[in-house]
């Protein structure tokens, strides 16, 4: 029971960081969103746009916590550490 608890929870923190990276290009961004990605990756801003679709994370988490839903919780929090780690990886080379 935790485990599938565990993994409903890191799919909804990837589902929650690509909607939330999505969402940001598309509200501001003029580009398309390979166009967008695109020119990121050449300007070395792919770390800062997957660190703003993170932010959806923090709802999930805390509406988690809130519903008493603690291991759903714990698989969000390792796919935000997952998403910080990529983020590291581009930012380090």
């Amino acid at each position: 029971m935790n485990r599938k608890e565990l993994i409903i929870g890191f799919a909804v923190g990837i589902i929650a960081n690509t909607t939330g990276t999505l969402l940001y290009i598309l509200l501001f961004s003029d580009l398309g969103i390979m166009e967008t990605f695109e020119a990121a990756m050449q300007q070395g801003h792919v770390g800062s746009l997957l660190a703003l679709g993170a932010i959806l994370n923090l709802i999930a988490f805390f509406g988690f916590l809130r519903i008493r839903r603690d291991q759903r919780a714990k698989g969000v929090l390792i796919a935000t550490l997952i998403t910080a780690l990529i983020i590291l990886f581009y930012k380090v080379f």
